[in-house]
Parts: C-alpha cells; sequence; structure tokens
C-alpha cells in the first residue's frame, strides 16, 4: 500500500462519526442547517421580499415563503446569469450547473455557489467515499485511479465571466489537486463537449490505467467499457482492470441493469455496488450500507429538506412537513 493510499484512506475513515453523527442527531442538524440558510440569505433579494429576518421557526418559514417551482425562480436566475448578485443568495455565483426536466424549456440552469460546491457537492463526495471505505475497509481503491464519467463545459451566453455545464463538469473542474491525483480521465478529455471523441479519447486513456472504480450513469458507463473491450481487445473489462472494487451509479434506477451488471460486466465477488442522489441542485443521498438497496440522507450538506404527502402533490398550496414528522413507510415528494 503506498503512502498516498495510507494517508487518504486514514483522512476518510476518520469522517465517518462525522457521518455517524447523522444517525443520532437527524432533528437538530436539520434545524442547524435551517438557521444558517436563513441567517446567510436575509439580506438577499428573495430573503427581504419574504421577511427571513423575521423568520425564526420552521413553521413560520412554510407560512410566509411560498413553495417555488423551477419556472417561478427562473426570472431570477436569468437576472443572476446576466451577472446580478445577491439575488437568490449573499455569496457571489459565477457558476451554473445545467439540468433537464423543466416543463417550459428543454433545460434548466442551477446557480452553483461556493457554499453548493463546498458543502454539498465535494462534501457528498467525500462522505461517498467514507463510506465505500466503511462497507470495504481494506479496499485498495486509491492504488488504482478513479474513472468519472462527466459531462462537459461552455461559457454562459450572457456573461463570458461565468461558467455553465453538467454539475459533474463543475464539480471536476474545482476538484483539489489530491482529487485530480487519484482520478482518470485527465481533465481535458473529460470536459470535452463532442460525445463521440470524448469516448474515443476516454477508452483510449483510461485503458492504460490501473481503474479501480467508476463513477457514472449506467447508461454512458456500458458504453465507455464497450468502447474499451473495442480499443483492447479484451473480452471482459476485468482483464483490462483486474483490480477494480466499485462502480458507483445514479441518475436513473439501477434495477434494469442490476444482473447485466453484476453477471456479465464486472462477474467477480470482488466488485461492489453503490448508489448515490446526485443532482444538480444537490448531493442528497447516497448507500450507506452496500447490502441494503435504501440511501441515507446527508442531513448536515446545507440543504434543508421538507417533505410533501404524495396526496398533496399538485395542489396550489401544498402541505409540508419536517424531519421529524415524517413517518416511515410512506411517499413523499422532496421538497429543498
Amino acid at each position: 500500500m503506498s503512502i498516498l493510499t495510507e494517508t487518504l484512506t486514514w483522512i476518510m475513515k476518520r469522517r465517518m462519526p462525522r457521518i455517524e453523527a447523522m444517525y443520532r442527531r437527524p432533528i437538530e442538524l436539520q434545524e442547524e442547517c435551517f438557521q444558517e440558510l436563513i441567517e446567510s440569505a436575509k439580506y438577499t433579494e428573495w430573503g427581504k421580499k419574504f421577511g427571513y429576518s423575521e423568520i425564526l421557526t420552521e413553521g413560520k418559514f412554510r407560512h410566509q415563503v411560498p413553495i417555488s417551482t423551477y419556472e417561478e425562480l427562473f426570472p431570477y436566475i436569468d437576472r443572476m446569469m446576466q451577472g446580478e448578485q445577491n439575488v437568490l443568495w449573499a455569496s457571489p455565483i459565477s457558476w451554473f450547473s445545467k439540468s433537464s426536466g423543466t416543463t417550459n424549456a428543454r433545460s434548466k440552469f442551477i446557480p452553483v455557489s461556493p457554499e453548493s460546491l463546498g458543502d454539498c457537492h465535494m462534501r457528498g463526495g467525500k462522505d461517498m467515499i467514507t463510506l465505500l471505505i466503511n462497507n470495504k475497509p481494506d479496499t485498495k481503491i486509491f492504488d488504482g485511479k478513479g474513472l468519472s464519467i462527466g459531462g462537459s463545459l461552455s461559457s454562459n451566453p450572457f456573461n463570458d465571466q461565468m461558467l455553465l455545464g453538467d454539475v459533474s463538469a463543475v464539480v471536476m473542474k474545482n476538484l483539489p489537486i489530491w482529487a485530480q491525483m487519484i482520478r482518470t480521465p485527465s481533465l481535458d478529455v473529460a470536459l470535452m463537449n463532442d460525445w463521440d471523441q470524448k469516448i474515443e479519447r476516454m477508452a483510449k486513456e483510461t485503458s492504460q490505467e490501473n481503474v479501480t472504480s467508476i463513477l457514472g450513469v449506467p447508461t454512458w458507463t456500458l458504453v465507455l467499457i464497450d468502447k474499451v473491450l473495442e480499443v483492447t481487445g479484451k473480452k471482459n473489462i476485468l482483464e483490462v482492470w483486474p483490480n477494480f472494487e466499485f462502480m458507483v451509479h445514479g441518475a436513473v434506477s439501477f434495477s434494469p441493469y442490476r444482473s447485466l451488471f453484476k453477471d456479465q460486466v464486472f462477474p467477480s465477488d470482488q466488485v461492489s455496488f453503490m448508489e448515490i442522489y446526485n443532482a444538480s441542485e444537490g448531493f442528497f443521498a447516497a448507500q450507506d450500507d452496500l447490502k441494503e438497496e435504501a440511501m441515507a440522507l446527508f442531513l448536515n450538506h446545507g440543504i434543508f429538506y421538507e417533505f410533501m404527502p404524495v396526496e398533496e402533490y399538485g395542489k396550489s398550496n401544498p402541505r409540508t412537513i419536517g424531519l421529524k414528522e415524517v413517518v416511515t413507510g410512506k411517499n413523499y415528494a422532496l421538497v429543498i
């Protein structure tokens, strides 16, 4: 085991008590998060409009601040993309993540604040690694490289001082040096715009690396693996990456792909699978026990959660509840 592996493993293991605090103090952590967010945003245009300085309780917040759709927030975001600051958040915004799924546009643009980047996306990534190590203490994941299948970046058409792109690309561009050292492919390849050229370059580059993990959407992962096998002439990807240990997946249900990956793509007991819930809006959850399909909600990552009973969904003034009122086994829509 290399010094880098020993050091990183030791650091990540020391993060586990922080994750365990979510199990012990879930309500308190969410209350602390709520107060920090209200305090941070009370002098923004949004905070002044809805009287954040008067809000001391979650009940007051629910009464005073309406649930807003992306379409209702878009006029504010549009102004932020043109350079206005202190609109929805106090810290300077220079990054926007591009996502899909809106009703009025092909794409939606989510402001990524320094806090969202560091306290949510980056912290979630570190906790993901910590959970991998906690599930497999003897892992040698850091002896090799983590393969990240991400998107691309482009300039903001309204303001050339800002960049926008898939959240994976935004995160990759801002990773610390130590994280860049243990990932593959190189940043210039990972952020390429042309998908066909990108897959070709990724396959050639990563096939020469000791890849020990993959982070990506199952569909994209299959495309890349097929290309790696084509480039190398191998029949099985474990012939290319014999030390492979973990596949981390998200964005779509893994159920239709589970047997394919377990029985054909990675036919070995040495390979484990972890599901994460990472979106443009935040890194919400990760599978903390790889023997169970459930994911643990990240409660101290700068996001305050409300839960909307499914029967309230679609109403003009839907009712939401806080974490302490949630009943297990009941379905809710997540409001952030």
